[in-house]
């Protein structure tokens, strides 16, 4: 099989004219589903002399391999046999305990019976779209929005209708003047979705009084929203905020959320907590994905946590992840041009960066992969074009060293295209030089939260 980054594996040999004959056999969803932007690049990113800053990877070297055989180990003498077998679609009783344990950590209270053990957060929106949407629903969502989302939505055949963020998260403002326009047209949303904390990939948090606006919205318009929760646990300064399901009380919100960023993303293990008849409707969705979540990955969770393990090691990927971040924030002020912008992430796992309007980063990744490097184009975070000169970069899944080497590559690519830009306009464009590191501390001591979130283009 050979890699098509419009579409996923190709066949050796096989020519456009012999895949046509297939044509008349696929469903009509096939048409307007997507790829998304980071799978995309997962085949060449696996190339060890490419430094990737693109992916959402936790860091999984720092999990103890001696914990790990350990783990496995008390599992196959205590439960080898039911660790091998089907369990129950809604995911056994033991990690659904685990489940409200972390939750309890963010101060959100959940009952068991709420909860829906699903394969990785990702399942949490096909299942949630599945059950939700017919062809041509409207579900809202920021602008950008999470890349991994937007396969989903057009798989469904969503109308996805993108809500402008700022510092603050999505401007409940706008998401009003949204939902008033939707109104007139006779088009309700089928549900909002929303990653109020450290925001993928813009890295924002939605403000306290942003919450609570809408889940006042939810609860007036007996509106769904779905909340993506992967990152809420890695805050690396500031106060906690309470979730949209705590301010909530379990009426209209769909909580998504994962060990994929806490503990391994290759446990595929994530939930969903859901009003009762979401939930009933979600479960059947699964029995017929899937049967069941891996029972040996659960068994394997519940023991982790038993042996209470989860909020040292938290701690410290807090420690290393905060750190990493500060080296990428050094390495951007150094290395990138003075008109750039990106937000400062107060916990999680990505930098929003926005270049001078001259760059399309779509077509600097092209550039970039020569000098073995790739971040996420921003287009992949939006449905009708726009981003085209803002990229998201991830700091937690590549070394100190790597993310500066990582980061001055793009700068030095940036450079040549700005210079490019130059000589074929006459004019230079904004941007053209460097930000002095010493400024750039001035300016983030200056805010609480992030940098200037990215001007966005009106034509993209």
């Amino acid at each position: 099989m050979t890699d098509d980054l419009s579409g996923g594996p190709r066949p050796k040999g096989r020519s456009a004219r012999d895949l046509e004959r297939y044509a008349g056999l696929f469903a009509s969803r096939t048409r307007v589903m997507k790829s998304s932007a980071m799978r995309d690049l997962m085949a060449l990113t696996e190339r060890p002399e490419v430094i990737s800053l693109a992916g959402g990877l936790p860091d999984t070297s720092t999990f103890p391999a001696e914990d790990f055989a350990a783990i496995m180990a008390k599992v196959a003498v205590d439960s080898s046999a039911a660790a091998l077998q089907y369990g129950p679609t809604e995911g056994l009783g033991r990690v659904k305990d685990v489940i409200a344990h972390v939750m309890a950590a963010e101060g959100t209270k959940v009952d068991t019976g709420d909860v829906l053990v699903t394969t990785g957060g990702q399942q949490v929106i096909d299942l949630v779209c599945k059950t939700l949407l017919d062809p041509g629903d409207v579900v809202v969502a920021e602008a950008p929005t999470y890349p991994g989302a937007i396969p989903s939505f057009c798989a469904y055949q969503a109308d996805v209708v993108q809500v402008e963020m700022d510092d603050d998260g999505m401007r409940i403002d706008v998401l009003e003047e949204t939902l008033e326009r939707l109104d007139r047209e006779g088009r309700t949303p089928k549900f909002i979705y929303t990653i109020p904390s450290f925001q993928n990939p813009a890295g924002v948090t939605m403000s306290l009084e942003r919450r609570k606006r809408l889940v006042e919205i939810a609860h007036a318009r007996e509106l769904l929203v779905l909340e993506d929760n992967p990152y809420g646990l890695l805050r690396y300064e500031g106060e906690p905020l309470p979730t949209l399901r705590t301010l909530d009380g379990g009426e209209f919100v769909i909580y998504l959320g994962t060990f994929s960023k806490i503990l391994s993303a290759g446990l595929r293990l994530g939930w969903a907590v859901a009003p009762g008849p979401v939930l009933q409707k979600m479960n059947l969705g699964k029995q017929g994905a899937d049967l069941c979540s891996s029972s040996l990955t659960q068994y394997f969770v519940a023991q982790y946590f038993a042996e209470g393990r989860w909020e040292p090691y938290l701690a410290q990927l807090k420690q290393l992840y905060r750190r990493r971040r500060d080296v990428m924030l050094d390495a951007l002020a150094e290395h990138f041009p003075a008109e750039a912008t990106w937000t400062r992430p107060q916990g999680g796992l990505f930098v929003w960066a926005t270049l001078p309007d001259a760059i399309d980063t779509t077509d600097l990744l092209v550039r970039a992969l020569t000098r073995n490097v790739a971040f996420v184009p921003g287009r992949g975070a939006f449905m009708d074009g726009r981003g085209g000169a803002s990229m998201r970069i991830n700091f937690s899944g590549v070394p100190d060293d790597d993310i500066r080497e990582g980061v001055r590559r793009i700068g030095e690519v940036v450079a040549e295209q700005l210079e490019l830009f130059g000589s074929i306009s006459g004019t230079r464009p904004a941007g053209g030089g460097k930000r002095p590191q010493a400024e750039q501390r001035r300016d983030e001591a200056g805010m609480a939260d992030v940098l200037r979130l990215p001007r966005r283009r009106a034509n993209g």
